[in-house]
């Protein structure tokens, strides 16, 4: 009798494991460099795109970074603007920080700022503790709750949606501020690059550890535009630690499907453009989000029962009030 117990209970196990597990298909939003150009211009056409993503009910939206262009100001005015901007999605925001919002506020257009100044600045008003953005915030593990070692990187974020793991990672355009030719840059980026390499090991041995399904990485910059015809990622690539030691060999080793979402170049697409020991990385997605003139943003169906796990189409601004 005993033993009969205990293999019923050992299939219920079984069974619940596999029900806790299991990811049924959702979709959110990705989106990022918006927007761009004057508040006049621009900030009334990101405001209907926001009441078109509101319309669609996602379970939360992802900002790539980019709140701003790049030569407009960095000013404590602009940054609170775009606040106020993620107050308006109906659901949860999370947000990763891109370059023109600090590695190039020293360019005179943009105020002329120390930009690790203003990276503080970012960090203060836009990662709220534990919890994202949107009037309706979800809870986030961040990677100083996890690594105080790292206490600085506080918008280094994750978390789960069913067996999805969702992770920021914030690696931004400008070669990822690996700029030998600005004071402080470098040293700025080692530190940060160091950061970023241990929160994106430490996703996939989480992810490994509670069996996802899938992962989704957001990060600002566009990996890729270092390459040149021998490598993907050269020695003077920002991008060479993080992405091409660290992602593509945890991708190629994981055994789940990754999709990789960045901005920077404002070419929407999504393509397997990875290559690891020169071949394809095929559980490797790459999605690059809209911006500048082009104010959409992408609505990503996850269901990790189909062969590709990321269906995406484009969300428009709804129309403008006649």
């Amino acid at each position: 009798m005993l033993a009969r117990a205990l293999r019923i209970f050992s299939v219920l196990a079984l069974a619940a494991a596999s029900i806790s597990v299991r990811s049924e298909p959702f979709f959110f939003v990705a989106l990022g460099d918006l927007p761009y150009g004057s508040a006049q211009q621009s900030y009334p056409v990101y405001r209907r795109l926001i009441a078109s993503i509101n319309q669609t009910r996602p379970v939360f939206s992802i900002h790539v970074g980019d709140i701003k262009s790049g030569g407009s100001l960095c000013s404590d005015a602009v940054f609170e603007a775009q606040r106020q901007h993620f107050d308006r999605f109906d659901q949860a925001v999370m947000y990763t920080p891109g370059d023109n919002e600090w590695t190039d506020c020293h360019r005179r257009s943009n105020g002329g700022y120390e930009p690790q100044e203003r990276l503080s600045a970012l960090r203060r008003l836009f990662f709220p503790k534990d919890r994202s953005m949107g009037a309706s915030p979800l809870p986030v593990q961040t990677q100083p709750g996890l690594m105080p070692e790292h206490e600085t990187y506080v918008e280094n974020r994750r978390r789960w949606h069913q067996a999805v793991l969702f992770v920021t990672v914030h690696i931004v355009g400008s070669n990822n501020n690996f700029q030998a030719d600005i004071p402080g840059a470098s040293d700025e980026f080692r530190a940060r690059d160091r950061a970023n390499i241990a929160w994106i090991r430490a996703a996939f041995e989480e992810a490994r550890q509670r069996q996802a399904k899938a992962l989704v990485l957001a990060m600002q910059g566009d990996p890729l535009l270092g390459r040149n015809l021998v490598e993907d990622f050269p020695a003077s690539s920002g991008f060479r630690s993080s992405i091409g030691q660290t992602l593509l060999p945890l991708v190629a080793s994981a055994g789940l499907p990754v999709l990789l979402i960045h901005g920077d170049t404002h070419r929407p697409r999504m393509d397997q453009p990875f290559r690891w020991q020169r071949e394809p990385l095929t559980q490797l997605y790459r999605l690059e989000v809209p911006g500048d003139t082009d104010v959409r943003a992408w609505r990503v169906t996850v269901d990790t029962g189909r062969a590709l796990p990321f269906q995406v189409e484009l969300i428009e601004a709804a129309p403008e009030p006649r």
